[in-house]
């Protein structure tokens, strides 16, 4: 294929797509750019589906690479690019759940989307571009994707909604709203917001809609003209003997499990003793393989009786109402070495979170394509086999552990304390200790808890609520929106859609659809219905606790916060440091960090360590006061006609020999000697040289050692 080019402007910009020069061997690969920001997306698929798969095989990368932004890594011994950071883990998730609902549901051959930076202008975001330029990929190859979808940002900045705000307007906005969407419908939001009121989100939202929509129908005019054929497929045939004796064999008993069976293991041995009763029926009669269809036959009538239930009769697993939020309770302050603890339950979901505070030099280092930053307030999940009564050896942190992690952070960055007010690292760890739906919200609500016991001065509580949906596969008008998802609900239902917020706004928002997409009205009733079950957790957490600690833990570092001159940073680091580990070392702090605008922190386990450093610190970075008497200061050199001091740290003045004494001073070796420690006054500053005089008539000399 000869390179081409398409253009779509899109306000002052131009959305610029080119295939056919780069990476042809893919199925399919474009470049897509925006201001001087390139991304390269390419499509790939397996030539015969791999074997015992029974779910989608779709992998999404996201390769940051620093040659991007002209950047060379910081370390010193590694300097490629290793393990995708966290935030790249993200915006894949992103991409790829925004695609995964558009390929048909049984197809199990392999494919990949790698997304990769190539140029990053540092101005237009990267993210935005990538998960738009994997969607053409996808769209003009012969992978059977069933869209295109294209992406959005939007902002709310100073009360404005903004389309693509660029880096540096993201920084002011309230809103960091993504939204990826068919030519006709939504199909993927993700959201951190700063308390945005019900009403502005839907208007961002359908903002965000209409100018992605924008760009999926021009990708629908690239895939027309260039687009191959796609792959034709057809759904695997099912033993329908096997079908039709579970469904008419087991209807009434999986019924009576759902709705009789209150644990979710009762329920899911229940139904596995079920299943090894079909197999031992049709045993002898088929192969394996044909055995192998029996679990799926019994998951599917599970997962119909689910549906059927909530939609014919407002019948959830249970007896639950649609807009009924399982028990909630919580506790704090469970330990007793940890600086702030929280335990929130709601029904068989348990999350318990632990917060950590430190020094702001214990913030983490963040380094990619923008550059180096600082991160100090840090969330971290973790799933562990046990939650869901399993074993397993996968116990390092995978991309979902990340994903719920970053989204309970983000609910509650915006009534976090500011630096200026707060300047600790903060560190919260949620630990799933068991699982039935919804753990993440339960994450984003043990961080509230947890932050509040440990004395931490949030602005306001924040609580989240995982909200689900139910559609009739015949009739389109007929759906049910749920609260608090669970076990089967989750699994068998068409939308997880997950809000954060305070009592007077959303704080973050993540939704994504097993559907081709939601009508509009579905985000309206849904965040209506999400407000009222966070409000009612709000509450129920209320009662235990409802504001920070008035103190911190005893066991949490104390911090001494002052304000130096930046002039005289270099005062107290002192020459390869000596002085500022003098001062750790001879007080007992446990570190003193130090910003570039003056700011000076000095991190302690007692307040008198604390004031000793911090009163060496205002004594190295004083002004000299002419008239002050400086005592026990030595003399650092010594001259025919005097010596020199150091009276501060940094600053030394002259002792004439005319000032050594009160009486005639003929010899002043006889008097003064390097290293004697005196009581010496600062008589005077040279205007023009900067020069310090000094005197030691009349002042008290201290005693001589021998």
């Amino acid at each position: 294929m000869e390179p081409q080019k398409f253009t779509l402007p899109l306000g002052k910009q131009e959305l610029i797509v080119e295939v056919g020069k780069l990476a042809n061997l893919a199925n399919g690969s474009c470049t897509v750019q925006m201001g001087d920001t390139v991304i390269l997306a390419t499509a790939t698929m397996s030539k015969e589906a791999r074997p015992g798969v029974n779910f989608l095989p779709l992998m999404v990368n996201y390769q940051e690479k620093l040659y991007a932004s002209g950047t060379i890594k910081g370390s010193r011994f590694v300097k490629r690019e290793t393990r995708p950071s966290d935030d790249k883990i993200l915006m894949a998730r992103v991409a790829d759940r925004t695609y995964r609902p558009l390929f048909p549901k049984y197809f199990r051959r392999d494919i990949q989307v790698m997304l990769t930076t190539l140029s990053y202008d540092r101005v237009n975001e990267h993210d935005i571009v990538a998960t738009t330029a994997g969607s053409i990929a996808l769209a003009i190859s012969d992978i059977p994707f069933e869209g295109p979808t294209a992406s959005v940002r939007v902002g709310l900045i100073n009360g404005e909604l903004v389309i693509n705000p660029t880096k540096e307007e993201r920084e002011t906005s309230d809103l960091d709203l993504i939204v990826s969407a068919t030519p006709s419908t939504i199909i993927m939001i993700e959201a951190g917001a700063n308390e945005v009121i019900e009403e502005k989100m839907i208007e961002a939202i359908n903002m965000g809609k209409e100018a992605a929509q924008k760009i999926a129908n021009f990708i629908v005019d690239i895939q027309k003209k260039i687009g191959k054929e796609k792959l034709v497929t057809e759904e695997p045939k099912k033993n329908q003997d096997i079908i039709d004796y579970v469904d008419s064999n087991y209807a009434e008993k999986v019924m009576t499990a759902l709705f009789e069976k209150t644990g979710k293991l009762d329920r899911y041995g229940y139904f596995r003793g079920l299943t090894k009763e079909v197999e031992a029926h049709f045993e002898g009669n088929l192969d394996e393989d044909e055995l192998r269809e029996v679990g799926p036959a019994m998951d599917a009538l599970v997962k119909q009786t689910v549906r059927r239930n909530i939609l014919e009769n407002d019948k959830r697993i249970g007896g639950r109402k649609m807009d009924e939020i399982r028990p909630v309770s919580v506790e704090v302050g469970l330990f007793p070495r940890t600086h702030g603890s929280g335990l929130f339950n709601r029904g068989e979901t348990q999350g318990l979170t632990l917060c950590t505070l430190g020094s702001p030099g214990a913030a983490q280092i963040l380094e990619g394509i923008e550059g180096e930053s600082k991160k100090t307030y840090m969330h971290h999940y973790n799933f562990p086999p046990y939650s869901v009564g399993e074993t397993s050896n996968r116990l390092f942190t995978g991309n979902r552990e990340v994903g719920h992690g970053a989204l309970a952070e983000r609910a509650l960055m915006p009534v976090l304390p500011s630096k200026e007010d707060f300047p600790y690292t903060i560190r919260l760890v949620t630990e799933i200790l068991a699982s039935n739906g919804s753990s993440s919200m339960a994450a984003a609500c043990g961080s509230t808890l947890a932050l509040m016991d440990a004395g931490v001065p949030i602005k306001k509580p924040v609580a989240g609520i995982a909200m689900g949906l139910m559609t009739s596969h015949h009739n389109k008008e007929l759906y049910k929106i749920l609260t608090d998802l669970q076990d089967e609900e989750d699994m068998g239902g068409d939308m997880d859609f997950k809000v954060t917020g305070t009592k007077d706004g959303i704080t973050a928002i993540q939704m994504d659809t097993k559907l081709k997409g939601l009508e509009d009205h579905i985000f309206v009733e849904g965040l209506e219905q999400a407000k009222a079950g966070r409000l009612h957790i709000l509450e129920e957490m209320g009662k235990v606790i409802g504001a920070p600690r008035e103190k911190l833990s005893e066991y949490a570092p104390q911090l001494v916060s002052m304000l130096v001159n930046p002039d005289k940073i270099r005062f107290i680091i002192g020459p390869g440091g000596e002085m500022i580990n003098k001062i750790i070392e001879e007080t007992g702090v446990e570190s003193i960090d130090i910003e570039d605008d003056g700011a000076v922190v000095i991190t302690t386990m007692g307040s008198e360590p604390g004031e000793k450093a911090k009163a060496w610190i205002e004594g190295i970075v004083a002004d000299p006061e002419v008239g002050k008497v400086y005592e026990n200061v030595k003399i650092t050199k010594m001259f025919e006609f005097g010596g020199l001091v150091e009276f501060m740290p940094g600053k030394e003045g002259m002792i004439h020999v005319s000032e050594v004494a009160d009486e005639y001073v003929e010899d002043v070796s006889k008097f003064l000697k390097e290293g004697q420690v005196v009581n010496t006054k600062l008589l005077a500053v040279d205007e023009r040289s900067g020069k310090f005089k000094m005197s030691m008539k009349g002042i008290k000399q201290p005693e001589k050692k021998d």
